[in-house]
Order: structure tokens, then C-alpha cells, then sequence
């Protein structure tokens, strides 16, 4: 899981003890708390179609194909929050397991007869344990939730345990732990600092892959060995490195995984133990993402991030024949999971009209299947707008990307305002997958730009860092760019230009507003920080073991002096256009503290802001209801100030 600030659950996308001036601060505008009241859909058919509508398109979220490959465990949020379901692979009718809150993750036993499921309380990301039988009949607690934030790792090969980082110990380093799930013992068995984390157990041995955090998008590797409780290292490139998706082979000897150690774009790779070596075996000039190996090591699949679409490859290790996906997968965005005693293959798909299937790949025989249909609620899908990619320069020929949403409707003659929307991560990318906001944004007359600033992933190593550390307001100077882009591409009127993100897009939004002034007409900020000293110096622990990298280490004077000057509260003075600012009380990534002070400092200075302070939420919006009242205040809040129309989005 990537903890960085990016995580931003709905809309947009990232542990211990409560930090000073989180959630349990008073906040003196009551007016500011979303009061949650009834609200129409609008009817079938209608145009332009209510928020609601949008929000109301649904499909699969987490997704777990069992071991034989007979069921899959998907998330939705039928109920209003995300529930777990399960579906016969063929399709069928779909029975729901789960009736409480907080779900966030779900993994499957070996033997397919029960599921792991993570839950946590109204957003704080403090993770109990739950072993749920496949029937969804029998359900008992395995660990309940504490002040510790945990990382679920894996069960053991043959079920009886389950291996986990947690910060139990002292709130601020994650240790690694196992839970014996037929005694109940938890033991440590390795004392970490920082970020150690468990990612693979080998079949039938005692040997673990840790990964231990530098930066946001690199990590160093080791091996642990659960008999003696040694930690040998495996990887520690001199420059920081990327490296995910372990894969053992049946038989433990080595492992499969993706890497850009040594390269800019991580490739295909394998390690024998007995040399510890990277094998690289597919090198494309793009990211290889999401290794999976069969259970009896036949098959390899993995992806291939196509300027932000997926590209499926399988390779049948029998035959050393390598190919695509069905020609019938949609084009989108995917995740995959691999049965582990089958040769079945679950794909889910994100795509601007497609808020979530699974598809269920025979690999044997290419048959396909869909057993998790995604419902557009009523939406015409002919009216769902597909992107085009965008390339352009930077000032100083940095190469940036991004995708233009145009109104379907646009007439050539008259230019649309635009939102450029900023992702979070910053390690994370753009890419074209489903999103309520930005399709009800283009059906009512508004382009977006979601765009890729330097820091972005999925173009390179290099492209990743060139906003690390002393570089960070480079990325901010982007925006400014992205404006003068938009300024020459046909039908946009980029001198009605708002700017909207979530997390470390919420930072973007703060800083950009502040330090280039007269640039947007508006600005639209969620989870963001204001403040990077406090922000750095509160971080949840996850965090924290990243931050060192990607904007140095806090403790040290010298970023402190950094951050004291360049952190976006210093320029609240010079926000002179309308923002929009959204926080969850609960947040332990970006305490809500961020946004509380620069809210409070721009209205001392007498700016106008409209501010959603949710007390049930954390660093996403979980709850149905409170996903309506976000996004129809925040719809009329861009229509009012792009348009100068503040009363469609709220019928």
C-alpha cells in the first residue's frame, strides 16, 4: 500500500498516537460542519444530470480472486459504504458478506475458506483484523484495533498465521509481528525504525521479503528469516530504487518482481537466491506494474503502463509464448489478481465510462468472463467523455503530460472554462480512469486537464525525483505552465481556469493560489497541507519514513528553515481568488490542523472561503451522504465561479 499523501479515498484517489492539534481540536464555525440532509437524484434521461447521478455510478472497488479460482471478493458501495461481496467467477448473483463500516481490505485464506478482512473507524486508518468465513456466517476478531496503525502483509503458506507491520511498540516505527490465527499468540519477530514491511512469504520455507522505505516511490530490500530472526539485506542501491511484486517460485529458489534498480523505468526482472541478482527479462521504455505468477509457476502476467493505460501481458513458461490480454478487455486502467491453485486471471477495469468491472480470464482456454458488471446509474454512457493525452514543456523543457476532458457539447466558436486537476502523491499519476467530478464537470460545460506535473510517476525514475526536496516548488511552477499551455490549445478558455486536488494535490492547490497569484480564478483544496514544518513534524508514522527522501529530514535545521519559508501558509496573504477547502477530523495522514489554519488565515484577511470540515471523515470520504454533500457544495462552488452559475449542481 503507498501511504503518501495521495491516497485521497473519494474523489480523487494517500499511524500511532493522535499528533498535537489533530481531530480533537475545537473548530469555532459550526457553520463550517456539513449538516447531511435528503436530496433528489433527478430523473432518468435528464440533461444536464444532477451530481447525484454521477456519484451513484458504481462498481467494484478492492477485488480478490479466491485460490481456485471459483469466486471473487470485490468491494462496492451499494449500502453507502463499501462493503465486502463475493460472486461466483462464471457471474451469478452476488451475495454480501460484510454489514458493518470501515472496510478497506480483504485477502483470502490458501484454503479458500475464509477472508482477512481490514477495517478501521470513520477514516483514521487504525486497522482491526476481522477472519470472515467464505459463507459470510462465521466472523471472529483476530486483532482489534488500537492506536497502533497496521500494514497487512500475508497469511502463511499454509493459513495458520498472518505476518503484519505495526507501530504497537512506540507509535512512530513499524516492527514486523505474527498472529497465530488457531491460539491467538502475537509475537514480534523483527524490531524495525521507521518503515520495514512484510510483502512475501516463500512456499513451504522461513524466508520473508522486507521492504524497507526510502522515499515515497523507492525502497531497499531484505530477506528475513523467521527461524533465527536474522535481516539480511538484499538491495540497497546507492540511488534510491523501486521494487514491488515479489513473486516466488513454487519451489522458493527465487522470485519474480519489478524493479527500476539500475534503470529509469522499472522492467521484469528475477532473482535467484542462490546468486542474488537482478535478471532482467522484459525492459520496455515504460513501467512493468503488478508481476503475478501462477501457483504452479506456469503462468507470469503482468502490465505494462501505456502512458497511463494498462496493457495486459501473459507468458506461458511451458512454451516461452508471450501474449495480450482478450481483444474483448476494455481499454482503461486495471488491476489483477491470480488465482493461486487455478488458471484463472481476475482483471478489474477503470475507465472514464466504466466505474469498475471484473473481468475472469481462463488462461488455459482465453475465455472471458464478467462477473461484476458496473452500474452507470441511469447515465447515458454515449454521453461519458473519453480523454486525449497532451504533451507539452515546462519553462525550463521539462517534458509534462495530462489528459483534456472537452465538453461533448463545446462549440468550436466559444471557449469553455477549465479545472486543472492535480493528483495527490506526489508519487502517483494521472491516469484515465472513472471519475464522477470530472465527467459532471465536462456534461456542464467545463474541460478538465488532469494533469502530470515533474514528481509524477509512471515517466521514469528521473521524472519521479525532479521535485524532490529543494525542488518542490519546481512541480508548483508547472501549474503556472500548464495555464500558459492550455492558453494555445483550441476551445479553452484558460483565463477562467480553477485548480482543484486532494491531498498532496490539496498542497498544490494551497501553494499555487498563494505564490502565483492572478493565475486562477479559483481554487478548490482537499486534505491539503498548509504548513510543512508542523505537517512533516505530525505525519502519521507511515509517513514519516518516507518524508526523509522525498522533502528531507524535519529534524534537521536546515529543512526546517526550508519549510518555514516555503510552506503556503507564508502566502495565504496573496490568495485573492474564492477556495474551496475540505478536511476529515480524523485524518492521521494530513491532520486537519492543515487546513483549519490556512481557512482561518485567509478569512482574517478577509477572503472568501467555503470550508467542509467532516468530524466522521479522515483523508477521503467514505460515507454516501457525505460524498454528496462534498461534491454537490464543491460543483456549485466551480460552476458559480468558472461559469458564474452556482445553481445547477444543487437541485
Amino acid at each position: 500500500m503507498n501511504w503518501a499523501r495521495g491516497g485521497f479515498l473519494v474523489p480523487f484517489f494517500c499511524f500511532g498516537t493522535l499528533a498535537p492539534g489533530f481531530a480533537s481540536e475545537a473548530w469555532q464555525y459550526p457553520e463550517d460542519i456539513p449538516v447531511i440532509a435528503p436530496v433528489s437524484v433527478g430523473l432518468a434521461g435528464e440533461q444536464p444530470a444532477d451530481i447525484v447521478r454521477y456519484l451513484m455510478a458504481r462498481g467494484a472497488t478492492l477485488m480478490a480472486i479466491s485460490p481456485d479460482g471459483s469466486q471473487v471478493a470485490f468491494g462496492d458501495r451499494v449500502s453507502g459504504e463499501t462493503q465486502l461481496w463475493i460472486v461466483d467467477a462464471q457471474g451469478g448473483w452476488p451475495r454480501q458478506l460484510t454489514f458493518g463500516k470501515g472496510i478497506r481490505s480483504a485477502r483470502w485464506a490458501p484454503e479458500g475458506h475464509a477472508l482477512l478482512v481490514a477495517r478501521d473507524t470513520d477514516g483514521d486508518e487504525r486497522e482491526g483484523y476481522y477472519l470472515l468465513s467464505a459463507d459470510g456466517l462465521k466472523e471472529r476478531e483476530v486483532l482489534p484495533p488500537t492506536d497502533a496503525f497496521r500494514s497487512f502483509g500475508m497469511f502463511s503458506p499454509d493459513g495458520n498465521s498472518i505476518l503484519f507491520a505495526s507501530t504497537e511498540r512506540n507509535g512512530r516505527d513499524f516492527d514486523l509481528y505474527t498472529t497465530n490465527l488457531k491460539s491467538g499468540e502475537t509475537k514480534m519477530v523483527y524490531e524495525g525504525s521507521f518503515g520495514f514491511y512484510a510483502r512475501a512469504w516463500q512456499p513451504g520455507g522461513r524466508l520473508i521479503i522486507v521492504d524497507e522505505t526510502r522515499g515515497e516511490d523507492g525502497n531497499d530490500v531484505h530477506l528475513l528469516d523467521l527461524d533465527t530472526g536474522e535481516m539480511r539485506p538484499l538491495f540497497q542501491p546507492e540511488q534510491a530504487s523501486s521494487h514491488k511484486n515479489y513473486q516466488w517460485l513454487p519451489d522458493g529458489s527465487g522470485f519474480y518482481l519489478s524493479t527500476n534498480n539500475g534503470r529509469d523505468f522499472s522492467g521484469l526482472a528475477f532473482v535467484a537466491l542462490d546468486s542474488a541478482n537482478i535478471t532482467y527479462l522484459e525492459t520496455p521504455e515504460l513501467n512493468v506494474e503488478d508481476v503475478k505468477l501462477s501457483g504452479d509457476g506456469r503462468y507470469l502476467v503482468w502490465k505494462e503502463n501505456h502512458d497511463g493505460y494498462s496493457r495486459l501481458k501473459v507468458r506461458d513458461l511451458e512454451s516461452g509464448s508471450t501474449s495480450d490480454g482478450p481483444d474483448d478487455l476494455p481499454r482503461g486502467v486495471y488491476s489483477i489478481d491470480l488465482a493461486r491453485s487455478a488458471h484463472r486471471l481476475s482483471v478489474r477495469v477503470s475507465a472514464p465510462a466504466i466505474p469498475g468491472d471484473v473481468h475472469v480470464i481462463d488462461l488455459s482456454s482465453g475465455a472471458l468472463s464478467r462477473p461484476v458488471p458496473s452500474s452507470l446509474a441511469g447515465l447515458d454512457p454515449k454521453t461519458f467523455v473519453q480523454p486525449e493525452s497532451l504533451r507539452y514543456k515546462a519553462r525550463d523543457d521539462v517534458n509534462l503530460q495530462g489528459f483534456l476532458y472537452r465538453p461533448p457539447k463545446a462549440d468550436s466558436l466559444e471557449k469553455v472554462p477549465v479545472v486543472v486537476r492535480v493528483h495527490g502523491g506526489p508519487s502517483s499519476q494521472a491516469k484515465p480512469t472513472f471519475r464522477a467530478q470530472i465527467q459532471y464537470l465536462v456534461n456542464h460545460g467545463i474541460a478538465v486537464f488532469d494533469v502530470n506535473v515533474r514528481g509524477s510517476t509512471g515517466f521514469g525514475k528521473r521524472f519521479a525525483s525532479l521535485d524532490n526536496q529543494e525542488k518542490r516548488l519546481d512541480s508548483v511552477r508547472d501549474l503556472v505552465d500548464t495555464v500558459e499551455f492550455l492558453k494555445t490549445v483550441d476551445g479553452i478558455d484558460a483565463e477562467r481556469a480553477g485548480v482543484m486536488g486532494g491531498s498532496y494535490g490539496g498542497y498544490m492547490v494551497n501553494a499555487v493560489l498563494g505564490s502565483y497569484p492572478g493565475v486562477f480564478a479559483a481554487g478548490a483544496s482537499f486534505v491539503g497541507v498548509s504548513d510543512w514544518v508542523r505537517a512533516l513534524e505530525e505525519a502519521s508514522p507511515a509517513l514519516k519514513a518516507s518524508d526523509r527522501i522525498e522533502y528531507g529530514d524535519i529534524r534537521e535545521e536546515r529543512w526546517q528553515e526550508f519549510y518555514a519559508e516555503n510552506s503556503p501558509i507564508n502566502n495565504a496573504d496573496r490568495i485573492n481568488v474564492p477556495l474551496f477547502v475540505e478536511h476529515g477530523a480524523n485524518d492521521p495522514r494530513d491532520p486537519v490542523g492543515e487546513s483549519d489554519r490556512i481557512v482561518q488565515t485567509v478569512r482574517d484577511l478577509g477572503g472568501e472561503v467555503t470550508y467542509l470540515r467532516f468530524p466522521d471523515e479522515g483523508h477521503g470520504i467514505g460515507k454516501q451522504a457525505n460524498r454528496v454533500a462534498f461534491n454537490r457544495a464543491l460543483m456549485a462552488f466551480l460552476e458559480q465561479h468558472l461559469r458564474g452559475d452556482a445553481s445547477s449542481a444543487q437541485h
